[in-house]
């Protein structure tokens, strides 16, 4: 019998509303859609923001199981093709033990037919990791399972490269701070090179998040990035899976 998070099940219902947007992550080299990220909006559309500033502290377990199962449930009736990724954000502080907290995860894929293997777990710097030998944990045990995991907006927030080296995730996207008119900054080059060329001997992959113009894209191309999410491409759909114009569904050559 599975494992039960007790800290995650039970526990009174949210006392907001929230649902989902989907926006499309590229492989460029390839021209497809590689995969989709799932962005948490008000019911009517609103900013993440405005949902994530009502939550409470006692409120995290039960919003980070909420949102899970929406985005693999709305996915799993939306997505087309199945071999597109579905990249999830979590808090790594709302996580108890990885192998029971994620039970819930799993009957919403069996629930909606989403295949488990193609989930991409999100974590990132900005939140202050207050165990870190317990994100470890969950990096390992997501791994053992069969997920992807993904550093998000490295470059920026609280451990950077200490953290990279003790978890060593299957992606890395690299902060859009550090992209931003990345053709007009010499030093941004250099920084986001040495970033591939680390990834590249780690065999990690490296997405370059928040790209906004074809400038930006041209150098970064060049500096060995191949996946690629930002308005430049398309702004999130609202509970809807926005065309990219130019890039197909993702194929069954699908990189891992």
């Amino acid at each position: 019998m599975a494992e039960v998070c007790k800290g995650c099940g039970g526990g009174d219902a949210l006392p907001f509303q929230f649902k989902m947007a989907f926006q499309p992550i590229v492989a460029i080299n390839e021209q497809r859609i590689w995969g989709y990220e799932a962005l948490v909006r008000g019911p009517n559309g609103e900013s993440a923001h405005s949902v994530l500033s009502q939550l409470t502290k006692d409120q995290l377990y039960r919003f980070d199981q909420a949102a899970r199962v929406m985005a693999i449930e709305t996915a799993g009736r939306l997505f087309k093709d199945r071999q597109a990724r579905l990249s999830i954000n979590f808090m790594p502080n709302a996580v108890y033990e990885p192998q029971a907290c994620i039970q819930k995860s799993l009957a919403a894929a069996h629930r909606s037919n989403f295949p488990p293997s193609n989930l991409m777990f999100e974590f990132t710097e900005n939140e202050r990791m207050t165990d870190p030998a317990h994100v470890e944990k969950i990096v390992h045990a997501y791994r053992r399972l069969g997920f992807m995991t993904a550093l998000d907006d490295f470059g920026a927030g609280y451990a950077g490269l200490g953290l990279l080296a003790r978890l060593q995730p299957d992606l890395i996207k690299v902060d859009m701070e550090l992209l931003r008119d990345i053709h007009l900054s010499r030093s941004k080059q250099v920084i986001v090179a040495g970033i591939v060329s680390m990834a590249r001997e780690l065999q990690i992959k490296v997405l370059a998040e928040g790209v906004e113009s074809e400038a930006e894209i041209t150098v970064l191309r060049a500096a060995g990035i191949g996946l690629f999410q930002g308005y430049y491409f398309s702004k999130p759909g609202f509970m809807t899976l926005p065309d990219v114009p130019g890039y197909s569904s993702a194929s069954s050559a699908l990189a891992g």
